[in-house]
């Protein structure tokens, strides 16, 4: 592993100004507005609570914060883009309507939620099949000039746990994700406007995950920075055994070591000690390697 944080040069991210540049790691929050989701759903319940979780993951130090209308735990179910859009979009506008400045991405899969999101306020859009489950999805975020992230997943959350026979991960993460990045470059959205997301979880076996995390320096580099979103995770509470509302040292040491191996955006649900963890670090390996 590398004695210190890589270099990385700032990540742009538009803004009402113009580009605003964020140095890296960034920590984003999670804001689940879902019955269902595997760690958080059915916590928030209304605009006004998830208001009040968005101030307070902004408070404790995250940089961004990401706002999920439908679960992608394994096997969740499929909810129409109205449900979705009617989770998020008050959330967004709400937030913003407040003088809330900070990026505030939305996680979806849908073209039509996206517009709805970035309409109201929206920087990034943070599509776990990478742009291929809606053909409108790469053309939106050209024409708006937003953030995408760009996931790895086999199948759907409903069946992706099936579907984790790996020759060799590393090299078709990699690959799979070189290809939707020239497909998004293609279809006019601008290099530095795409992230990179191994999909730890998705469609993957604890050896895969932890393999993953182990080559981030490879998914690096593509070019693009790279989001983890190790938090909580079945395959940290397999390691230790620990249940998901008790998974926070596991959650902090995947982002460390994601942070030290290339990771440029830490995807959390406890941004503040994701952060605090982060300058303890980043001052014992400063001069080092």
């Amino acid at each position: 592993m590398s004695a210190s944080f890589p270099s990385q040069p700032d990540i742009l991210i538009p803004g009402p100004a113009g580009d605003q540049p964020f140095r890296p790691p960034l920590v984003m929050g999670i804001l689940n507005v879902t019955p269902d989701s595997f760690s958080d759903g059915g916590r928030l319940g209304g605009v006004g609570a998830a208001v009040a979780a968005a101030d307070a993951l902004l408070a404790a130090g995250a940089d961004i914060i990401d706002i999920g209308g439908e679960s992608t735990r394994p096997g969740a179910a499929a909810v129409t883009a109205d449900d979705e859009i009617a989770r998020t979009v008050p959330v967004i506008k709400a937030l913003r309507d407040r003088g809330v400045t900070a990026p505030l991405s939305i996680d979806t899969m849908k073209a039509a939620v996206a517009r709805a999101a970035l309409d109201a306020g929206a920087n990034i859009v943070n599509d776990v099949t990478a742009g291929t489950h809606d053909p409108a999805m790469l053309p939106l975020c050209a024409e708006r000039g937003c953030v995408l992230v760009l996931m790895h997943m086999r199948g759907t959350p409903r069946d992706m746990q099936t579907r984790t026979d790996y020759p060799d991960v590393v090299g078709e993460v990699r690959d799979y994700l070189a290809a939707r990045v020239e497909a998004a470059v293609a279809a006019g959205i601008a290099r530095h406007r795409l992230w990179i997301d191994p999909g730890f979880g998705f469609a993957k076996l604890p050896e895969h995950n932890c393999e993953l995390v182990n080559a981030l320096e490879t998914l690096a580099g593509l070019g693009c920075p790279v989001l983890l979103g190790a938090s909580r995770k079945s395959t940290l509470g397999q390691l230790t055994g620990r249940p998901v509302n008790d998974r926070e040292p596991e959650s902090l040491a995947a982002g460390l070591v994601g942070a030290l191996k290339g990771a440029s955006v830490l995807r959390v649900h406890e941004p503040g000690p994701m952060k605090r963890a982060l300058i303890v670090a980043r001052a014992m390996t400063r001069g080092s390697g």
